[in-house]
């Protein structure tokens, strides 16, 4: 008989994501379950647990820059968490080393890097964008106000996570005027006239020169119930809905005007935009360079090919999107820590009890190993738990079944996802 073949097989792709916590570890899975190897290089203080489930990971103390840890673990892609990547003393080194980075570079970067650059380009394409103005300082400010009393929403004009100023939503002139007098303004202050509450989102990628619709999301911005409290730092739920064919239309009049712009900057990477409808009109709010911390593990798990997809769009080549059959919607819950969304407020590292098997995705943030090798709540922000589903229903509440079994003292999630601002549009 003749000898038989053996099948060349083909080498897994090697992926170092930039991040810690949930993300880290919710990215990380989803590429390790669809055959890649992943390791993690830390970014923050906290949340580096979670990462250490999937694969290697390294301190920014022992590894001050991440380049070196590249060619000897083969790296073929760079996955970071956050635009801040791109200011670091190593970037330079990273962008020269020739490793796909699954992100916007350079001047593609200002979209979201820069709010005053992003109302510029939807004044150049003729995207609707709400009224703004940037103040040097407070006198500029109030003196704008008194002209324009209307609500305004407080931005810094430099979008990162380490920003003076987090976003501070404002429904009335007099909440802009009180707030206007505690804000820090080392780097100015962004007004943006405050539209009202029909918010949604579409995430779409941009490869090859061409864009890719994703999904239409939902993130719930507010600490409690009945959209209430305060915009926390990071949403505390989120809806997705598989739309490669655009049925909102988000991406046809608020991304795809963007195309010669896009091609003109080199863009490839992940591309969201956040908009409200106001008088039958979709208006945009901002854009990120980001697959989301909600977002971003639900689409991966939608996806047949989720490591080719994001090899692909890193190397800047056309795509081909294949999504799994029976997986159109999904949704995220967050179990938010003691204190939260309130960071100055501490708390001791509290047990962590989980009754009952998980059925769906659980991504831990700030937790870690106590010394008896239970788990422990070392922070604010606990878990990401996240369901898919064929309908949306099915998918809340496969999480809220799940989210019920994790118990931590001083703990809460919302209760009311999916009850407001779904579809599109609603309040």
């Amino acid at each position: 008989m003749p000898a038989r073949k053996t099948q060349k097989r083909r080498p897994e792709t090697a992926c170092l994501i930039l991040g810690v916590g949930s993300f880290a570890h919710s990215i990380g899975t989803a590429l390790a379950d669809a055959g890649a190897t992943v390791s993690t290089y830390l970014t923050r203080n906290y949340g580096h647990y979670p990462p250490s489930l999937v694969g290697p990971t390294y301190a920014r103390q022992a590894h001050p820059s991440p380049v070196p840890l590249l060619k000897p673990s083969g790296v073929e892609v760079v996955i970071p968490q956050s635009i801040d990547w791109a200011l670091q003393p190593w970037t330079g080194d990273l962008l020269k080393s020739g490793v796909g980075i699954f992100s916007p570079t350079r001047e593609a970067m200002r979209i979201e890097r820069e709010r005053a650059f992003a109302r510029k380009l939807c004044a150049d394409f003729k995207i609707p964008f709400p009224p703004a103005y940037v103040a040097a300082n407070q006198a500029e400010a109030e003196k704008f106000l008194a002209k324009n009393p209307k609500p305004f929403v407080i931005k810094n004009p430099l979008c990162s996570p380490t920003s003076p100023i987090h976003t501070i939503l404002c429904e009335t002139a007099a909440d802009t005027r009180a707030w206007l007098k505690h804000v820090n303004y080392t780097e100015g202050v962004f007004l943006q006239e405050y539209l009202g509450r029909a918010e949604v989102g579409h995430i779409a990628l941009v490869s090859g020169g061409e864009i890719y619709p994703l999904v239409t999301n939902q993130e719930y911005k507010y600490a409690f119930n009945g959209n209430q409290g305060v915009v926390a730092g990071a949403p505390l739920g989120g809806l997705v809905e598989k739309d490669p064919g655009d049925k909102y239309g988000l991406a046809r009049h608020l991304i795809c005007p963007l195309l010669p712009w896009l091609r003109a900057a080199k863009f490839n990477g992940p591309l969201q935009v956040t908009a409200v409808k106001r008088k039958g009109c979709w208006h945009v709010i901002e854009y990120n360079i980001r697959i989301g911390v909600t977002s971003g593990p639900m689409i991966l798990r939608m996806l047949k090919n989720p490591t080719e997809i994001v090899l692909r769009t890193a190397r800047n080549e056309k795509l081909e999107l294949l999504f799994k059959p029976g997986l159109n919607f999904g949704c995220s819950l967050t179990l938010a820590g003691y204190g939260y969304p309130f960071i100055q407020v501490r708390s001791p590292h509290l047990p962590l009890e989980v009754n009952g098997k998980f059925d769906c995705d659980v991504w831990w943030n700030e937790v870690a190993r106590g010394s008896d090798n239970k788990f422990v709540s070392t922070g604010h922000r606990i878990a990401d738990v996240i369901a898919l589903a064929a309908k949306l229903d099915a998918a809340i509440a496969r999480a809220y079944a799940n989210i019920r079994k994790i118990r931590v003292v001083g703990s809460y999630y919302r209760s009311d996802i999916g009850q407001s601002l779904w579809p599109p549009g609603n309040v």
